[in-house]
């Protein structure tokens, strides 16, 4: 066994031997992968095998369509057998809400080139005839889906990884790591290997891997069934496989064949299991527990009725084995918060996963950044308080969510708000009607109920409930005074005599120069990939502080004090909880605000973009920032945490507060897309300054990533669009984001994000399209809902272009 290597894999199943293969192909072959036992001895041998293009999540689509490109030629590549059948599958809508989620899913796919199409019942039945129809309004197709065989899939990938020079070391258990200067020594049965990067893939075992180097990764083993039957003698007779049934309805589950036999998989909705929560044995390889059929019958009984022709057979074999569960059901993909200390784990369908997650984890860790947004995967995505029963509660919830309908706004209660962040004002906006979201374990105001709607009444892909609240408080806003609880913030501050031009370097505005002043910027890779958003705020002389947004706090503090060179001196202070951010917006803002504290806040005294430090209620030292995501006359409020009830309850009680509006997130998105501000769906590591469509927020030169981030695009760039509005009678629904933008009959791009523009009453997207194509008025087209609905660039905002309302005195 050698010494030493630039990167060590723990962990031989599907993810990592994917890992392996894609990092040799990138020509990175001094890469060693270690498994305690045999490659697939953990959970990948037991994997059903299956693989879908009927995602709905744009990444996790393309990741899926890369593994039914990988899989068939593998075997050609290596010689290594994986058995791809190429089948197709059927995903089954039986209600309304199923059908409009399967067309999201359309378009979605149909955008990046994947063959796929709603059939109804007739077509449903020749394509497969022994499924029960009844209730069925229609399914999608997804013709090159597939399966294959777990085992020769992660073998081939480990042998095509060898063939370029990789090694693969089996029966080599993994018993340490430790850190060494910059490096890591890798502690084994067989001996001890320095390295300068470490990956986890540890599967069921990545946890205790992670415990090594004093990490808490959010993970649990679920415990899923399949059954496999008796032959079948109506499959016997079949010219051709049948393609797969997946019916989240009425089986939470999936039904295909397996030879002849048929295989019946099962995510039961209630009293899921977790196992190992303690830890994985050491010991354990190829590891499966005796079936629990009361647990899954009633999906089995209905798994049954919908095929008869299983009815009567007898099951030969059940597969009741340990699958990796995350909080919310995306990998653990990408750094760790250790410097050079990776994950590839939390993955509960490795084999659909897996060929995508190996490749694009491949590209971040050699180039800086992936081909697609890895921010749904990033491991520092969580903020919630991590504890046991927050892993295995959270797994479990994510588990029982596995065959539900992902509706845009879909809710994930457990553990909120006990394992939550909160705000001072929780409560008390609680009783308000605050329906809060989770952003980065922080409940966040997401709108105001009203009337008995609660969250139930918001989940669809329709046009709900939400619309109409959204526009009262638009409108309450605009006509007088909003106030939002944006705690939920990342706050940094940086000092120290390198600050500046630290800052300086790593993003693309000019610093600001003033105490006081604000600027707002992109931070940047070295590669030209935009990294983040932030406000950079002045406080003094090397003093700063950033604003950013808080699903990526510890991403990209991580990533800021990363970058620090060795001749440099920077200290970063995370004051994220130390300050609650209050925002007050609309025309009477300056009037209610003025009421409460001594400062002058007029344009002389106060200017647009600036901060000062100001007392309000007898609260000293509140940052106020003038500068809102409204496009209003208006301040943010940087409270000291304890002081926010004080401050809240002043500001709402002076003579202009009666008609002050609680506004959420909601209201902020669409205020926000009539001012054409970007949000973290269209700022990703996918893109560059210029691509992105930001250059007015950057400098000629001089920072890092310069040259690149501000070449000419020609993959695809940002464009504003205004669509139509459905016509009279049909379907109200609006673009989600990640829709296929269409132009004369050709793909042209995809939506980012958007919001309807209650002052133009039309529909608001941004989407990243052909760079030929962005010009003011061009005409394209939005597959929302199964239809084409009609779209146009806008040149700018649409709302205050001339930007006088947030500068008005």
């Amino acid at each position: 066994m050698q010494s030493s290597a630039k990167i060590i894999i723990i962990g031989g199943g599907v993810m990592g031997c994917s890992l392996i293969y894609h990092l040799c192909k990138q020509g990175h072959t001094d890469v060693v992968l270690l498994e305690k036992g045999e490659l697939t001895s953990g959970s990948t041998w037991h994997a059903a095998g299956q693989i879908t293009h009927s995602v709905s999540h744009y990444s996790l689509a393309r990741m899926a369509a890369y593994g039914t490109e990988l899989y068939p030629r593998l075997e050609d590549e290596t010689g290594q057998s994986c058995s791809w059948h190429g089948i197709g599958s059927l995903r089954i809508a039986y209600t309304q809400d199923e059908v409009d989620w399967i067309k999201y899913t359309l378009s979605v796919g149909k955008g990046l080139g994947h063959e796929m199409e709603i059939v109804y019942p007739e077509r449903i039945a020749e394509l497969h005839p022994f499924y029960n129809l009844d209730g069925v309004k229609a399914a999608l197709y997804t013709p090159h889906d597939g399966h294959v065989d777990p085992a020769g899939v992660a073998f081939a990938l480990a042998k095509g990884a060898r063939m370029m020079g990789g090694s693969v070391i089996r029966q080599n258990r993994v018993t340490g790591i430790s850190r060494e200067g910059g490096g890591f020594i890798v502690h084994t049965e067989q001996g001890d290997i320095e390295a300068a990067m470490v990956v986890n893939a540890g599967g069921t075992f990545a946890r205790q891997i992670g415990e090594w180097l004093g990490l808490d990764l959010p993970i649990a083993n679920m415990l899923h069934h399949y059954l496999i039957t008796d032959t079948v003698p109506e499959f016997v007779e079949l010219e051709n496989e049948l393609p797969v049934i997946r019916d989240d309805s009425q089986v939470s589950g999936y039904i295909r064949m397996e030879q002849n036999s048929g295989l019946i998989g099962i995510y039961e909705k209630a009293n899921v299991t977790s196992v190992w929560d303690d830890g994985t044995p050491w010991e354990s390889e190829n590891e499966l527990f005796e079936p629990d059929y009361d647990r899954i019958m009633p999906w089995l009984e209905n798994a049954l009725e919908r095929m008869p022709i299983l009815a009567d057979r007898g099951i030969k074999s059940v597969v009741h084995g340990a699958i990796t569960h995350p909080p919310d059901g995306n990998m653990l993909l990408g750094p760790s918060g250790l410097k050079n200390f990776w994950l590839c784990c939390g993955s509960q369908v490795g084999i659909a996963w897996g060929p995508g997650a190996g490749k694009y984890l491949a590209q971040w860790m050699i180039n800086g950044a992936a081909d697609v947004s890895m921010r749904s995967f990033d491991p520092r995505r969580f903020g919630a308080r991590m504890d046991d029963e927050y892993r295995i509660e959270k797994a479990k919830e994510d588990y029982l969510l596995r065959h539900e309908i992902p509706y845009p706004h879909l809710d994930r209660p457990r553990l909120r708000p006990s394992h939550s962040k909160r705000s001072p004002l929780y409560a008390l906006l609680k009783e308000k009607g605050a329906v809060y979201e989770d952003i980065y374990g922080w409940e966040r105001p997401f709108w105001y109920a009203v009337d008995g709607v609660d969250q139930k009444h918001i989940e669809s892909f329709r046009r709900s409930a939400l619309f109409d609240i959204v526009g009262n408080e638009v409108r309450g806003m605009r006509a007088h005074a909003g106030i939002a609880d944006l705690t939920a913030f990342s706050k940094i501050e940086i000092s120290g005599v390198g600050a500046e031009s630290y800052l300086d370097r790593v993003q693309s505005n000019k610093v600001p120069q003033n105490t006081g002043s604000i600027t707002l910027t992109y931070l940047m890779m070295n590669n030209g990939r935009i990294e983040g958003e932030a406000t950079i705020v002045k406080l003094g002389e090397n003093h700063y502080y950033l604003v950013y947004a808080a699903v990526r706090e510890e991403a990209l503090l991580n990533w800021m004090q990363e970058e620090v060179q060795t001749d440099e001196s920077v200290d970063f202070k995370n004051v994220s909880e130390d300050y609650g951010v209050i925002m007050l917006a609309g025309p009477a803002s300056r009037k209610i605000l003025a009421e409460c504290t001594g400062a002058d806040l007029d344009n002389r005294s106060f200017r647009w973009l600036s901060v000062q430090h100001i007392a309000i209620a007898g609260v000293a030292n509140v940052r106020a920032l003038r500068v809102t995501y409204t496009g209003e006359l208006g301040w943010e409020l940087h409270v000291p945490m304890a002081s926010m009830l004080e401050v809240y309850n002043a500001l709402m009680s002076t003579s202009l507060s009666a008609n002050i509006v609680h506004i959420g997130s909601a209201t902020l998105n669409s205020v926000r897309m009539e001012k054409a501000y970007r949000s973290g769906q269209e700022i990703t590591n996918e893109v560059t300054i210029s691509e992105a469509n930001v250059t007015r927020f950057s400098r000629d030169s001089g920072f890092q990533g310069s040259e690149k981030t501000l070449e000419p695009t020609s993959r695809w760039v940002l464009a504003y669009l205004q669509l139509d509005e459905p016509a009279t009678g049909a379907v109200f629904c609006d673009p989600l984001g990640s829709e296929s933008v269409w132009h004369k009959g050709v793909s042209a791009g995809q939506i980012s994000s958007g919001g309807y523009g209650y002052d133009q009453g039309k529909y608001l997207a941004f989407a990243y399209i052909t760079p030929g194509l962005n010009y003011p008025g061009t005409e394209l087209e939005v597959l929302v809902m199964g239809e084409l609905r009609r779209a146009v660039i806008v040149e700018q905002c649409v709302y205050d272009p001339q930007n006088l309302l947030p500068r008005s005195d």
